[in-house]
């Protein structure tokens, strides 16, 4: 898709999601679904010149809208898009507000626990890298679906960020804090020394805690050279795809394919030069293969769409 036209967005989303047999297995547990949007970094990061943020580092509503569209055309009851934003006015700032209206979703805020009375404690279940627990909104847990609707990016420390990544959204920044004037998750970071491996370890506690059932990735209009206009290097880039998978492992793999970077490199070959490949993590812990010759990619092939990026030094 060249653009974000609505009519254009559905079409190709439609396309692309029956290319993949359809969402009514992503359904077959129940009709509540939530969906995870990527709206990093606040209205006080300034977007970068002549394009919109949701143009180039977010989550395009477009994209999120269409989504929610057709889980309701499926059977799903309830939708609900959440993030854990940096402030409330990044709901309407960045058009969510106004379509949520227009379709009747929820919006929920994951930094509260409302509408619930308190936040619940998560497990990633046995053997986690970092976290015991995460403070989750309880929506999290009662849903019958997830979908995480990240954008095609680099990340300068995890590589990558798409679908898997785009849980670290999950929770309130408040409560995973190093210092108390820390404005984001710095105690997922940890210290400098420990970051390259306690990031990704984060990750893969966050997917065992909140399994992602279908992944999408908006590629139309995104950047390179990083996540968001706080990296300095960053820059526009076209490479005018989206992506979507029911294994998020394998669907970041292929993104990060499309990208022009080897999904089973590590540490410290390209993309991954601060930190270590959390790809490499999730197939070691059987959530799904990062390995191209292990995944059935349908429509255009990885060679068709690839458009080399500039990883984050």
């Amino acid at each position: 898709a060249a653009n974000y036209d609505p009519k254009l967005i559905r079409q190709q989303l439609v396309k692309l999601l029956d290319s993949i047999g359809g969402i009514s297995d992503v359904l077959a547990h129940g009709n509540r679904v939530a969906i995870k949007t990527n709206l990093t970094g606040g209205t006080s990061a300034a977007p970068l010149p002549g394009i919109s943020e949701i143009e180039s580092y977010l989550t395009h509503p477009e994209i999120v809208g269409a989504m929610v569209e057709l889980l309701r055309d499926a059977g799903a009851k309830d939708v609900f898009v959440v993030e854990a934003v940096y402030e409330k006015e990044s709901w309407p700032h960045y058009g969510y507000e106004e379509m949520a209206k227009k379709l009747g979703v929820t919006l929920v805020d994951l930094n509260y626990a409302e509408p619930y009375k308190d936040f619940a404690k998560t497990s990633p279940g046995t053997n986690p890298f970092i976290y015991e627990d995460f403070t989750f909104n309880p929506i999290l847990n009662e849903i019958d679906a997830f979908v995480s609707i990240s954008k095609m990016k680099c990340h300068n420390v995890l590589g990558v960020t798409h679908t898997m990544k785009n849980l670290v959204g999950l929770v309130p920044y408040r409560f995973y804090t190093l210092n108390a004037n820390d404005k984001y998750r710095s105690g997922f970071h940890g210290q400098a020394a420990e970051m390259k491996k306690r990031l990704p370890s984060v990750v893969m506690d966050l997917n065992r805690a909140r399994p992602v059932n279908l992944s999408i990735i908006d590629g139309i209009l995104t950047t390179e050279g990083g996540e968001g206009p706080w990296i300095t290097a960053l820059t526009p880039i076209k490479p005018g795809i989206m992506l979507a998978g029911k294994n998020p492992v394998a669907t970041d793999a292929v993104a990060t394919a499309a990208m022009g970077f080897d999904p089973t490199s590590d540490y410290p070959d390209e993309p991954f030069v601060n930190g270590y490949n959390h790809l490499n993590m999730a197939a070691q812990l059987g959530l799904g293969t990062n390995k191209l010759d292990e995944i059935k990619v349908v429509g255009a092939s990885v060679n068709e769409v690839k458009v080399q990026f500039k990883p984050s030094y």
